[in-house]
């Protein structure tokens, strides 16, 4: 079994210990990472008895889970763990949160039912408080997972896996916590820094009775209780200088902490009359990797979070200023460290549907644009799916508005499960007016998008300017395998290499002779296929352990600082 370094490091009884949302940071917080009992059985009756035992959030499927069980279709997963909250962390309510659970969990405390959440890929949380004792409560999670035997959202997970389809996985996989609030309390606040305006403005729900303290370092510079704060002469946010301003709102006895960032994106034209992507009023290439977060030992979980930020790094040291976060949704300290680093983000919304065929493998190829508003076509034919899509890009948003790193929503990839694109698009611009939207990345375009988005990995590169941004939003793939770091003895790239000084070669060729000089012709923005391996795809710049870089990240560097608009 290929594992990271960083799994030998794990506690098992509390696993992943950070507190887990650096965006709205309460100082209550009860993590319920660790062993709990499971059960796998065929009804959904609640188990009398439990014979196994699973380290959440680790997936039962995963290594680190030490289960290595694999959940099926037809299969219930059952988990269960009993807590004591100690004496004073009750303020009025307490709430279980749930990062995420694929693919839809039913919650029981003390054996009442508290609800039931459908998608794989976004948080969710039930209030406890009615239904707590004195002394021991016992929590139940009941999980189905269909992966893609129904059109639900389900990423690249596929109960036959290979090439660019992974192993499919289920239930809890990123962190549980308990908190505690007053019985009124502020429950969230959108952030959204108006930099034309030199102010930010403030959101809130729960209550508007908030005192809102904004840091710049260690100096407070606003304390007020508007709700738009105006920051004269402010610093920006950018790759090149990722300043961050602390921001702490004081409600109802609380004190919540969180931090923003004052950055633009958007779309406009250069001074030679070619659609550009902006940041900060100012053209701005987009120069990033294709980033799927997946990992051996643990696939969507992260073995640590010290991992992720180790690829975070990896990308900024070697001049890459983007990652193209590919249909996942990450633990939220995933953005934080972007918004840290100075990484921008295109943020996929996660795939679904039916049975993907010619329309994703033949007809884009034959220059056959479908129209997505025939369900048939996209296997799209399931209404609740249809309906559950919208219901969990409207929750990835709201999740991540507050996010600064974050650019791009990428609504649907290369047809996979595209419908009502046009309307899809519409709705996001209603949820979040400030960042760009790239409608159908790869092909499908139905002609209501922010950019020309196009994935091109055997026929040359040519970019034609239109009268959108033209973005590159994936190619490459150029794939090199490294004995004893891979997953197994398959391999998938677009193009083959024997040995890592022809794959740099390659590389170089491929920035130097197509990338580079297309930038002065209307090239906005590029994104290299990819930041790792991952399974049978063994086309990273890294292994699927992280254990090796397979182009030297100097010879990565000097290339990447060529990548820009002159």
């Amino acid at each position: 079994m290929l594992m990271t370094k960083w799994s030998k490091d794990i506690d098992r009884e509390n696993p992943l210990p950070e507190y887990p949302r650096p965006q709205f940071v309460r100082d209550s917080y009860m993590s319920l990472n660790g062993m709990w009992k499971c059960c796998i059985k065929k009804n959904d009756s609640l188990p009398f008895t439990y014979t196994n035992y699973i380290c959440v959030p680790f997936s039962p499927e995963t290594e680190l889970s030490g289960l290595c069980r694999t959940v099926g279709p037809d299969d219930r997963l059952f988990y269960k763990r009993k807590f004591t909250l100690e004496d004073g962390f009750n303020k009025g309510r307490v709430f279980v949160n749930f990062g995420a659970v694929d693919q839809i969990a039913t919650v029981y405390l003390n054996g009442k039912k508290l609800g039931t959440h459908c998608g794989g890929f976004t948080p969710f949380r039930f209030e406890l408080t009615a239904n707590l004792t004195d002394g021991e409560n016992e929590l139940v999670v009941a999980v189905r997972d269909f992966t893609d035997t129904k059109e639900y959202t389900r990423g690249k997970q596929k109960i036959q896996r290979g090439g660019v389809w992974y192993s499919p996985q289920s239930g809890i996989w990123q962190s549980v916590w308990l908190e505690s609030t007053p019985y009124k309390y502020l429950k969230s606040v959108k952030i959204t820094p108006d930099y034309d305006g030199s102010r930010v403005g403030f959101r809130y729900e729960g209550t508007k009775d908030v005192e809102v303290l904004i840091y710049e370092g260690d100096k407070l510079i606003a304390d007020t209780t508007e709700h738009v704060v105006e920051l004269p002469n402010f610093r920006a946010w950018s790759p090149e200088d990722p300043f961050l301003y602390n921001v702490e709102f004081k409600a109802e006895g609380e004190t919540i902490k969180s931090y923003f960032g004052m950055r633009k994106f958007s779309v406009g034209v250069d001074s030679n009359g070619i659609p550009r992507l902006f940041l900060n009023n100012k053209p701005y290439f987009h120069n990033g990797l294709l980033d799927q977060g997946y990992y051996p030992d643990g696939y969507l979980t992260p073995p640590s979070y010290e991992a992720m930020l180790h690829d975070i790094q990896f990308a900024k040291r070697a001049g890459f200023n983007m990652l193209r976060k590919h249909i996942k949704v990450e633990p939220l300290i995933w953005y934080h460290y972007c918004d840290v680093n100075g990484i921008i983000v295109w943020q996929d919304m996660v795939n679904g549907g039916g049975k993907y065929g010619m329309e994703v493998s033949v007809l884009p190829f034959l220059g056959i644009k479908l129209d997505d508003k025939n369900y048939n076509y996209f296997h799209r034919t399931d209404e609740e799916a249809r309906t559950l899509y919208f219901t969990e890009m409207k929750e990835m948003i709201n999740h991540l508005y507050n996010c600064p790193c974050i650019a791009v929503w990428t609504l649907f990839n290369e047809g996979w499960g595209q419908f009502d694109s046009e309307n899809a698009y519409k709705m996001v611009k209603k949820l979040d007016k400030h960042r760009i939207v790239d409608t159908a990345s790869g092909w499908h375009d139905m002609g209501t998008s922010d950019v020309i988005s196009k994935h091109i990995y055997f026929t040359p590169i040519k970019v034609k300017m239109g009268e959108r941004p033209y973005v590159l939003s994936e190619f490459g793939g150029l794939g090199l395998r490294i004995k004893g770091h891979t997953f197994n003895n398959k391999m998938f790239g677009y193009k083959i290499y024997k040995n890592a000084h022809t794959l740099t070669g390659a590389y170089e060729r491929l920035y130097e002779n197509t990338i580079i000089p297309q930038i002065k012709d209307g090239l906005s923005a590029a994104v290299y296929t990819q930041l790792t391996d991952v399974e049978d795809e063994l086309n990273g710049l890294m292994t699927y352990d992280r254990a090796i870089e397979k182009v030297d990240i100097n010879k990565l560097k000097k290339i990447n600082q060529k990548v820009k608009i002159e």
